[in-house]
């Protein structure tokens, strides 16, 4: 192929991803390394990609210490009992004694936050959540990160990690291809943040034909945010707690807004109440610990999202959907009506076209909700990601290993959806890991940490033979196609993404299964995913395009192999809601009160699985009383 190879060498920090966890890293980088080399790679443009590239209309992790609001250890406590348990509490704090710091200064840089104007305190949604006018949240962030970066390299899809060969397990920068030319780029490094979206698509969609591209988490998410780390033998965590969303049917609209704004509730199709009568029966999976409806109403302490999934689900499979959101008392309020829908025009356009095109008046008729299919991601409200170093003045000695947010992997650092162990730090908590990373890389080469890395031309080559390797299997067989797209000699991206996710569907507990799986499932399904790999040797790509969507597929493969070993090793329901172990349907807290962690051989694709031990630094018990006043207030 006569591509040219482009090459950029003596950067001090890679920026693989250019969503709010790279451009965070690369304005904290700046400050801390006003004499380093900052460079972004970034697969689609940095003013629009990302998470929150449509926009949002609201910040969901603010803390609102200045105004007494909520203090980080607040915070901690939500989330570990959303997660039921299991979170990296040391990161977690981490993020969040920073992340109003990184709210200010979002509102310094333009972006409009909404204020109360009877306290001047930032107008909240509900507890975590603030209100601000974001569609253009992404251009406002990132323009800070274009000031911040030597140069900034858009429409580049990294697909590998370059390693270095004079130090095992240190990383070395990165390789991918320009989506528009096909130039291959090598970036040679001294750290690299992995900033890169966590993985839709990887299960079944519920929406499919025409309606395909529906889906709740962006599209373009791939799963490299895991592809990258994993191939290059980095340890992950949690990659068992994906996440399932109650949200408007077809549309994927996001629920949180209506209820906590428009203060709306959910009734079955019989006009009922359902939650509460499966209460009982779940408390007996998971205990009182998580679920005590008691203690919630006492203490404003939310019920674990997963759990109100499996109310949800119950009562579907019940014979008693669909589940309606009760909009029509709202809509009678224009000022609600008006927030309503400006709520999907500002994010979520696809909601609002489609209740148009169904002839859906969420004034005159109560919408349906439904459950999405799963997603593997870090920055929401699961935790799957890498296994990182915490920082030293919080992490205990099995979560510190020299510099914050590192992973196993030297020089290799993670933000955003590649940080396991953190959930609930959405698009702020997320530009503020990118911060904590980037400070701590510039001290790794600060310390000498980075010196005499060595890359030779036979890794760089081997890299480009194998990037551009379908491209070139195209050429060869693409003569004896035999009809429509079916090819003895290949498959192309498109069939092999349906094969994942079929595998995904039915043996890892998708839709179509209501989230079961068991052993038997799930060996089958790793047993059938090799297969899936091995004839991904001969996945073929008629031109650029398609070869980002090789790509795009071989990440998700590998984060989905990840999935299945993870889902595999925890023997226990931890999640009913998001996934159900029909061999383990109780959560077991005696033996699997753990986080687990994996790493792939590089070298021989095997995985090895422990758990690690899962410390609670925060004590446990909320005041009660204290709950109630806040709530009042």
């Amino acid at each position: 192929m006569a591509y040219k190879t482009i090459v950029e060498d003596n950067i001090d920090i890679l920026v693989c991803g250019a969503g709010l966890g790279g451009t965070g890293a690369a304005w904290e980088a700046r400050f801390w390394g006003q004499d380093k080399k900052v460079v972004i790679a970034e697969k689609a443009n940095i003013d629009r990609s990302g998470a929150v590239a449509q926009g949002l209309y609201a910040i969901n992790c603010y803390m609102g210490t200045r105004w007494g609001e909520n203090n980080p250890e607040d915070h901690v406590r939500y989330a570990r009992i959303d997660l039921m348990g299991m979170v990296r509490e040391d990161l977690l704090f981490d993020m969040a004694r920073h992340v109003d710091s990184t709210v200010h200064q979002f509102e310094e840089w333009g972006l409009p936050l909404m204020r109360d104007p009877k306290t001047g305190a930032y107008q909240r949604e509900g507890r975590w959540q603030i209100m601000i006018h974001g569609e253009s949240y992404k251009p406002i962030v990132a323009e800070a990160a274009k000031k911040s970066a030597d140069t900034i390299y858009n429409r580049i899809c990294v697909t590998h990690l370059l390693m270095d060969e004079s130090k095992e397990n240190r990383v070395a920068g990165a390789v991918g291809f320009n989506v528009r030319t096909g130039n291959y780029h090598v970036f040679k490094s001294k750290s690299v943040v992995v900033a890169a979206g966590g993985a839709s698509m990887i299960f079944k969609p519920r929406s499919v034909g025409e309606g395909a591209g529906r889906v709740w988490y962006a599209p373009w998410s791939s799963g490299s945010a895991y592809g990258l780390l994993i191939n290059a033998g980095a340890k992950m965590t949690q990659m068992e707690n994906r996440i399932v969303l109650a949200r408007f049917k077809d549309g994927y609209g996001p629920v949180g807004a209506y209820f906590l704004h428009l203060k709306t509730r959910t009734q079955n199709c019989n006009g009922e109440e359902y939650e509460s009568k499966w209460w009982p029966g779940l408390q007996e999976m998971v205990g009182k610990e998580y679920l005590d409806p008691e203690v919630s109403h006492r203490t404003h302490r939310p019920i674990p999202t997963c759990l109100r999934n499996h109310a949800f689900l119950n009562e579907v499979n019940a014979g008693r959907g669909p589940i309606h959101m009760v909009t029509m008392e709202a809509f009678q309020d224009p000022h609600l009506e008006e927030v309503g829908w400006e709520n999907f025009l500002g994010m979520t356009v696809g909601q609002a076209v489609l209740w148009a095109a169904t002839d859906v008046d969420p004034k005159n008729e109560n919408p349906e909700l439904t459950t999405s299919e799963p997603y593997v991601m870090g920055s929401h409200a699961t935790g799957c990601g890498a296994w990182c170093s915490g920082p030293e003045d919080v992490s205990p000695p099995e979560y510190f290993w020299g510099y914050n947010r590192m992973t196993s992997v030297e020089g290799l650092f993670g933000a955003g959806d590649a940080v396991g162990g953190t959930p609930h730090a959405f698009s702020s908590g997320s530009f503020t890991e990118g911060r904590l990373a980037a400070k701590a890389a510039c001290k790794y080469i600060d310390d000498g940490k980075a010196d005499g890395i060595r890359v030779s031309d036979s890794q760089i080559s081997k890299l480009k033979e194998e990037i551009y390797k379908p491209l070139e299997h195209y050429k060869v067989y693409s003569n004896e196609v035999v009809a429509g797209s079916v090819n003895p000699n290949f498959i192309n991206p498109r069939q092999g993404l349906d094969r994942l996710q079929k595998l995904m569907d039915e043996y890892c507990g998708g839709v179509t299964v209501s989230y079961m799986t068991n052993e038997k499932l799930l060996n089958i399904g790793l047993k059938k995913m090799k297969i899936l790999e091995e004839d991904l040797e001969k996945l073929a790509a008629e031109d650029i395009h398609e070869l980002l969507r090789a790509w795009e597929l071989k990440h998700r493969v590998r984060t989905a192999e990840s999935v299945f070993h993870h889902t595999l090793f925890r023997k226990e329901t931890r999640w009913p809601g998001y996934y159900y172990r029909g061999d383990y349907m109780k959560l077991d807290d005696q033996n699997w009160h753990h986080l687990t962690v994996s790493r792939r051989d590089p070298k021989t694709g095997e995985y090895t699985m422990e758990k690690a031990p899962c410390y609670h630094l925060v004590d446990k018990d909320e005041a009660p009383a204290k709950e109630a006043e806040k709530e009042e207030a």
